[in-house]
């Protein structure tokens, strides 16, 4: 990646995490200065960002006065949010994303990166799905943040969409099965943590080419049999993807919205595919790739 020159600091919310971490990895890898928001700089995972060189910026999502401060001189923000899982009915999603919003545009941020999900927006409304679901479904809230975005005013703004995390595969294995609602014929998008930073680092590198676009990011497109073919051959065990249904998964400890998740890609599927993302220049990871690159830590 060639350096990344900007005329400021960007700042990284979600630094600890996986989308975050990646972006502040790809951007420091860029030459960009990185501000770091972490609520604690005192846990090991703030510890090992500041020693990749990130600068630590202590400041709460929930607070707006933190996160004013926080966004006082940076030229670019990287926004992410999740659910608050332990209860996943409140509002803390889109709190905290308008509370960034907000701040960034108090203090004169030029570029604004929104990280949201695969098929959020015109896609989810249209399909129907969302009628039969909560007001605040996660997918909901995504799509009313990224409106606020898109009319913040932002000099320049882009939107990720990213899809299924292959990092989060290990966590829907039960033993050596991958317990999901998908159906067996049915492929799904997947993407690897890193390509998320790769594509905000390119974003903040050329803003001109990434202005005002929504990217849906794709880096393999496989239904489950096929993950667990790789993931098997990659990591010397036998992995099975049983057909299950909704009530089935459930009933093995998943969340609600997640299953939820899983019948709406099968009844209208996702639109993210890894050709959108090499439409923009994007080069993302297959799953091949990554299960062979993490072949040490889950090999049999």
């Amino acid at each position: 990646m060639t350096n990344l020159e900007q005329p400021g600091p960007i700042l990284v919310s979600g630094a600890t995490g996986k989308q975050g971490g990646a972006t502040a990895r790809a951007l420091l890898l860029a030459g960009a200065t990185v501000h770091a928001l972490v609520r604690n700089p005192d846990t090991d995972a703030a510890r090992k960002i500041e020693d990749l060189g990130a600068r630590l910026v202590i400041g709460d999502l929930d607070d707006a006065a933190s996160i004013l401060a926080a966004c006082s001189g940076v030229y670019g923000v990287f926004s992410v949010q999740n659910p608050d899982f332990n209860d996943l009915e409140a509002d803390t999603e889109e709190v905290r994303g308008r509370n960034l919003i907000k701040a960034a545009q108090a203090a004169g941020v030029t570029h604004f990166i929104q990280t949201s999900a695969t098929g959020v927006g015109e896609y989810y409304r249209q399909s129907g799905w969302g009628e039969q679901r909560r007001d605040n479904n996660s997918l909901v809230i995504k799509g009313e943040l990224e409106d606020r975005v898109r009319a913040a005013g932002f000099p320049f703004w882009t939107i990720l969409r990213p899809t299924f995390f292959m990092e989060n595969l290990p966590f829907v294995m039960r033993g050596d099965r991958l317990v999901t609602a998908y159906d067996a014929g049915s492929p799904v998008p997947l993407i690897a943590a890193d390509d998320i930073g790769v594509a905000a680092a390119s974003a903040f590198s050329n803003r001109e080419r990434f202005h005002g676009v929504s990217i849906e990011l794709a880096g393999d497109y496989l239904s489950m049999p096929e993950v667990a073919k790789i993931l098997s051959e990659a990591w010397g065990r036998t992995i099975e993807a049983p057909a299950m249904t909704p009530g089935q998964v459930l009933a093995e400890g998943f969340f609600l919205p997640m299953v939820e998740a899983q019948e709406w890609h099968n009844e209208v599927g996702l639109p993210a595919r890894p050709e959108v993302a090499r439409s923009f220049g994007l080069k993302t990871t297959t799953l091949q790739k990554w299960a062979t690159n993490n072949a040490d830590a889950f090999a049999g």
